[in-house]
C-alpha cells in the first residue's frame, strides 16, 4: 500500500500522543486506530499495525514502572502468561467475525469504569483489602487479554479498575501492572497478526518511536503525580472511548 511521503510522519505523531496518554490511563488506540482507517488502511491491517506500535508503547511504559519496582512479577506473571495466551486467541478469531455486538456492549461498560472512577473513594494512591485473590482474579485478566485481541478499546481501563476494585491495588500501581498486562496482551495478538501476515511493518516501526516516546513521558508523569493526574485522564478517555463507539454503532 502506497501513501504520501506526509503520512509517516503524520501518524508518528498520533502515535506520541497517543502513546503518552495510554501510559497514563490507556485509550490510545482511540487516537491511532482512526487515524489510520482515515489515512486509507483496511480495517484487519489497521488492527495488526496498531498492535505493532503500541507494543513498543506498553513495553517502555513497562519498562519505566518495572525500574520503580511497582511491579510485582513474582505474583502475577500467571496473570501476564494468560493475557498473552487468550489475546492470541482474540486475535485469530477477530479475523474470522466482525465484532460487531461488542461496538454496543462495550461504551455501556465504559460509563460503568469512569462511575467507578468518579464516585469510589478506592480510587487513590492507597493499596486496600483485596476482594479476589491473585489465582481468583486469572479469568478476569484472561477475559481482559482476549478482548484486547478481538477488540480492544478500553482495555486499560478495564485492566486499572479491575485490580483497584478486585485487587485492591492503589492507582499508581494498578496503572504499573496495567502496563505489563497490555504488553502481555499486546504481543500476543501481534505473533498472530504477523504470523496472517496483515502488519505495516514499516509504518507499524515508524509509529513505534513516537509512541515509546510518548508512553516514556507518561509513565514518568503518571509516576510523579500518581491519582491526580490518572484519575481524571482515566474518566477522560473512558468518557470519549464511549462518544466514539456509540457514535460507530448509530451510524
Amino acid at each position: 500500500m502506497d501513501f504520501g511521503p506526509e503520512t509517516y510522519p503524520l501518524l508518528t505523531s498520533v502515535a506520541f500522543i497517543a502513546g503518552f496518554i495510554d501510559a497514563i490511563a490507556g485509550g490510545g488506540g482511540l487516537l491511532t486506530v482512526p487515524a489510520m482507517l482515515a489515512a486509507g488502511i483496511p480495517p484487519v491491517a489497521t488492527l495488526a499495525t496498531n498492535k505493532l506500535q503500541s507494543s513498543f508503547s506498553s513495553g517502555t511504559a513497562t519498562f519505566s514502572f518495572h525500574r520503580k519496582a511497582m511491579i510485582d512479577w513474582r505474583t502475577y506473571w500467571p496473570q501476564i502468561l494468560v493475557i498473552l495466551l487468550l489475546s492470541g486467541v482474540g486475535a485469530w478469531i477477530v479475523q474470522t467475525i466482525r465484532p460487531r455486538a461488542l461496538e454496543l456492549i462495550v461504551p455501556v461498560l465504559l460509563v460503568a469504569v469512569a462511575a467507578y472512577v468518579l464516585l469510589s473513594p478506592r480510587m487513590s494512591d492507597e493499596d486496600a483489602h483485596h476482594r479476589l485473590s491473585a489465582k481468583g482474579y486469572l479469568p478476569v485478566g484472561g477475559a481482559i487479554g482476549f478482548y484486547d485481541g478481538f477488540f480492544g478499546p478500553g482495555t486499560g481501563s478495564f485492566f486499572a479498575t479491575s485490580l483497584v476494585s478486585l485487587r485492591g491495588l492503589g492507582l499508581i500501581r494498578a496503572t504499573a501492572h496495567t502496563k505489563a498486562f497490555n504488553f502481555a496482551s499486546n504481543i500476543g495478538s501481534l505473533i498472530v497478526f504477523l504470523a496472517t501476515g496483515h502488519a505495516m511493518i514499516l509504518l507499524g516501526l515508524c509509529m513505534a518511536i513516537g509512541s515509546a516516546s510518548g508512553a516514556w513521558t507518561g509513565s514518568h508523569t503518571a509516576i510523579r503525580f500518581g491519582a491526580r493526574v490518572i484519575r481524571p485522564v482515566l474518566v477522560t478517555v473512558s468518557l470519549a472511548l464511549t462518544a466514539k463507539l456509540l457514535w460507530q454503532a448509530l451510524s
